[in-house]
């Protein structure tokens, strides 16, 4: 696979980061807080997730339109795939995507096969959405095309659902292997291409989803297809949020500030923005 250079140095990544870090304070307002809200696929990845604790997750957001009218709702729930059936069952909120990690989450240390089999059986279950690791272990041993045709025969057995596929930016550091790393998804047939699992040390930062932005521009220029980008990990904060938003606003657009194209992956997140939002604290999740 030929795919272009990176067009810009690590230097000049950080200096875009911190540019559009600085300038997020302008979007600062109600309506992109609510903006954020309804970009988030709102998470539990615990050991511990038992069918009460997921089915009990699932009715808060059933009932977030009752207790907060006029908020829009989170764009999906995202659980482990056994978890799937409890989601789908529970949930009563119809623009509510059903989201599942797959492939062996978050390591993606097993085989292609399995990986295409539990991502099957998510969507069999009722994901709309199943979230995937890129094989790290054959990525940084320089396999690429084995990565292609892992990604591609998940894609496949997942059919219309879509593909989000996570590049552990934190571990892969490096903008180059970032770059890579995305384009190779995007080539694989990614929907979306999402930072981090947030089970890393590193996760999320705004120096990779520079990269990522403009990797996802760069395959709207080449393809005129628009895919989607997810950050993951550690985002915590409103502000961090729109640091975020500010990213995707000023590379790629502002058609890009949906979540039928933007996603926040977060646990902590809802109830904080919810906070902002009413201007009270807020622990509805």
């Amino acid at each position: 696979m030929n795919f272009p250079i990176f067009p810009f140095s690590a230097g000049e990544v950080a200096a875009e980061a911190c540019r559009h870090s600085t300038g997020s304070s302008e979007m600062m307002t109600a309506d992109n807080f609510r903006r954020a809200f309804s970009c988030i696929d709102l998470t539990t990845l615990n050991a511990t997730d038992t069918v009460s604790h997921v089915a009990s997750f699932t009715q808060k957001v059933n009932l977030f339109e009752r207790e907060y009218p006029g908020i829009p709702p989170v764009a999906a729930i995202c659980v482990y795939p056994n978890m799937v059936g409890v989601v789908k069952e529970n949930l009563a909120v119809g623009v509510v995507k059903v989201a599942s990690v797959a492939g062996g989450f978050p390591s993606s240390m097993t085989f292609a096969e399995l990986k295409a089999e539990e991502a099957r059986m998510a969507v069999l279950q009722g994901a709309d959405e199943v979230d995937i690791v890129m094989p790290l272990w054959a990525f940084l041993g320089g396999n690429e095309d084995y990565c292609l045709s892992e990604i591609r025969k998940v894609k496949m057995a997942i059919g219309d659902a879509h593909l989000k596929v996570i590049l552990e930016s934190g571990i892969l550091a490096d903008p180059e292997k970032i770059w890579k790393a995305s384009l190779l998804s995007l080539e694989a047939g990614a929907d979306f291409i999402k930072t981090s699992t947030g089970k890393t040390a590193v996760s999320a930062t705004p120096e990779a989803a520079v990269v990522m932005c403009h990797a996802l521009k760069y395959w709207y220029d080449t393809t005129g297809q628009m895919r989607g980008f997810k950050p993951a990990g550690g985002i915590s904060s409103p502000a961090d949020a729109l640091v975020y938003m500010t990213l995707v606003l000023n590379i790629l657009g502002e058609s890009w500030l949906d979540n039928r194209l933007f996603r926040i992956g977060a646990s902590r997140l809802a109830n904080n923005l919810l906070s902002e939002i009413t201007g009270r604290e807020n622990h509805h999740f």
